[in-house]
């Protein structure tokens, strides 16, 4: 069912576009919807979260009110995230408001990341709303070593999400977080699990966000490294896709599928930045990793006139920096604040 149950959208507003102090175009909005997730993935999350207040967190009705603003100016892709956004109540509601979007030609894309352990229960819901592409974040094939990573999972249930999202219509991408040790061992398995099944897959280097009790300088993986441990195996052709997201691809010749590279730590992805994302409270973050953010809750929720909202999302552009300054060998208690699940490719 496809309506606006009665939100307007910001037809007030020009269509001028989103560009920062580089000349970039702002085509792509991350959007979290919940702080909230049902693991707490040693990389993400500590293990005893507290997590926010629901009165801190944007309504359904906020959250597409903002989409609107950045849809007016220029964002032709909306990837709804958390945390874990399929754990947000009615959730749906959303997808269902930003479907006539893509049904008069303003979106080209709404998709969403997740770790997949709702994905069966939504996954026609998702389809049906216009979705037709999902990552699911799935770091190994192995279940005690998925509870490990996890501390609570359980792997069934994401491969059964996988396998409803398919027989959905679904695309399905798998993102990967790769870290030194078992991981290297279990690399060639998930290749062959993702492209055996028509899926791409995308490795993503591990990044100093946050403080979750878990030390990251002992399992940073370089995937320059892996990457040449991997063309002793594999034939790796470089090709000129994108979705949009940082990740470079390359056709893995013995399979036919896609393998991506997200490279933070290891290689710049700065330079043709088109993207900013917004968390579940408002703050607008135009750079992964830096520091700053600018709120927008106050302004959604003081005035019915969303061209405040727009003029602060152009001013906190003007100021968008040129790139990142991740930085693996900070304590990890001084990390960056978010968690990795707004990376996500």
């Amino acid at each position: 069912m496809r309506h606006e149950r009665g939100f307007a959208p910001a037809t007030e507003l020009t269509r001028a576009p989103l560009v920062d102090g580089f000349g970039r175009r702002v085509t792509y909005l991350r959007l979290s919807v919940t702080d909230r997730c049902d693991l707490r993935c040693v990389y993400c999350m500590s293990e005893q979260m507290t997590f926010l207040p629901r009165r801190e967190v944007l309504t359904l009705e906020e959250l597409y009110r903002l989409a609107c603003v950045f849809i007016r100016g220029g964002v032709r892709k909306i990837r709804l995230t958390g945390g874990e956004p399929l754990v947000r109540r009615n959730v749906m509601q959303l997808f269902e408001l930003l479907a006539p979007h893509l049904d008069n030609g303003d979106l080209d894309e709404v998709t969403l990341t997740t770790n997949g352990t709702l994905l069966s229960r939504h996954a026609g819901a998702l389809f049906a709303a216009g979705v037709r592409r999902v990552n699911v974040s799935l770091d190994t094939l192995d279940a005690d070593r998925y509870a490990q990573i996890t501390r609570r999972g359980r792997l069934q249930p994401v491969l059964d999400g996988i396998d409803a999202a398919l027989s959905a219509g679904l695309r399905v991408k798998i993102n990967t977080v790769a870290m030194s040790g078992a991981f290297e061992d279990e690399v060639d398995d998930l290749i062959h699990f993702a492209h055996g099944r028509g899926m791409d897959l995308t490795l993503i280097e591990e990044m100093p966000l946050g403080n979750t009790g878990h030390d990251r300088r002992g399992s940073f993986l370089s995937l320059q490294h892996l990457r040449r441990s991997l063309e002793k195996r594999w034939t790796l052709v470089p090709v000129p896709d994108r979705s949009g997201g940082p990740a470079r691809y390359v056709q893995v010749a013995e399979t036919n599928g896609r393998l991506g590279f997200i490279t933070p730590l290891s290689c710049d992805f700065c330079a043709s930045c088109n993207r900013v994302r917004v968390s579940c409270t408002g703050e607008l973050f135009t750079c992964l990793g830096k520091e700053g953010s600018i709120g927008l809750r106050d302004a959604l929720r003081g005035s019915g006139d969303l061209s405040a909202i727009d003029q602060l999302i152009r001013g906190a552009l003007s100021c968008k920096p040129k790139g990142h300054a991740f930085d693996l060998s900070r304590p990890a208690e001084s990390g960056i604040a978010r968690p990795m699940s707004v990376l996500g490719g």
